[in-house]
């Protein structure tokens, strides 16, 4: 992921699709650094608003429709 990707990608918002333990809405509050030095970027911590249970996934994984909308809905 490029630096500025990164840098969007940081605190935004997102909706479940299809919500678990009414948990809706989600921040993106850490992006996880690589292994190897020099690299780009690959996962992400999220964090659930209602809960504050946080979670790691593939930042690629928010882009699946089924599972992710940007924004709070």
């Amino acid at each position: 992921m490029k630096v500025h990707v990164a840098t969007k990608l940081l605190r935004s918002k997102w909706t479940a699709a299809v919500p678990v333990n009414k948990e809706k809405h989600f921040i993106v509050t850490a992006l996880i650094a690589p292994e190897a030095p020099g690299t780009q970027v690959d996962s992400i911590t999220m964090e659930a608003v209602l809960s504050g249970r946080s979670f790691t996934l593939r930042w690629r994984e928010l882009n699946d429709a089924a599972q992710w909308r940007r924004g709070w809905r």
